[in-house]
């Protein structure tokens, strides 16, 4: 089985700090959030140091902005020799649907499962790679999520102001969807050309396949430490994690 990973990490990153997009400006740590450093290296070489260490994953592809390309790929080059099918730094588009849809487009026939994850998401764990590995190449689609722990209300009107409570929905039916979501090849190529047909914009590729109506979306449970590197706030409690993960070392 030839599994493939796609990083997305074309964005500006426009809720964390701004910065220049040059590469020479990213040694200081503080421009796209992608590329922020800790412990020396970039958080997107974390991230793909996590699925390069993954005897699963077969193929690398990392989508970025066109002007990072050479720089990109001369960051990861040796990261990843040891990857049978290797890396592949392509450019990526103006929205992360865009990016996911052109590294997809650029994978090896041979591909049989895809997985696209977070490039700022770089605490995942090896054993739920697996776990939802295997679980997409059983079922054709399976997304990493876990239970909220907040009280959940159905408001009405704006969120940030003004909203009013209609509804407490139950959190035994609800999760909060992370990455790695992986899928049959075949089942996110479908999904991703009915998208285009249909003018369609999802927020994940789960909600792709889910408008097919053709596969069920399954979940396998993650862990509160795989957060998304977003918000300025984000980067303590990353800190804190990498602290953590060296001491355990």
């Amino acid at each position: 089985m030839r599994v493939a990973v796609i990083l997305p990490a074309a964005g500006l990153g426009t809720r964390m700090l701004k910065g220049t997009p040059a590469a020479s400006a990213e040694t200081t740590g503080t421009s796209r959030k992608q590329f922020m450093l800790f412990d020396g290296a970039p958080i997107l070489v974390h991230t793909v140091r996590k699925f390069a260490a993954s005897p699963l994953i077969t193929d690398i592809v990392v989508a970025v902005r066109l002007e990072d390309i050479e720089w990109v790929e001369q960051l990861l080059e040796k990261e990843c020799r040891h990857v049978l099918g290797g890396l592949r730094v392509v450019e990526g588009g103006s929205t992360r649907q865009e990016s996911v849809e052109k590294a997809f487009l650029s994978l090896p026939q041979e591909v049989d499962i895809v997985a696209v994850h977070d490039a700022v998401r770089p605490f995942i764990e090896l054993e739920t790679i697996k776990k939802v590995i295997d679980e997409a190449a059983a079922t054709g689609a399976a997304i990493v999520g876990i239970v909220p722990v907040d009280t959940v209300k159905q408001v009405s009107g704006a969120q940030a102001t003004g909203a009013k409570v209609r509804a407490t929905i139950s959190r035994e039916r609800l999760v909060l969807a992370q990455t790695p979501q992986v899928f049959r090849k075949e089942i996110l190529g479908r999904a991703f050309e009915a998208a285009k047909r249909d003018n369609f914009v999802g927020t994940d590729e789960s909600s792709l396949v889910e408008r097919l109506e053709q596969v069920e979306v399954s979940v396998v449970l993650g862990s509160d430490r795989n957060i998304k590197i977003t918000r300025p706030g984000d980067m303590d409690l990353a800190r804190l994690f990498f602290e953590q993960d060296a001491a355990r070392k």
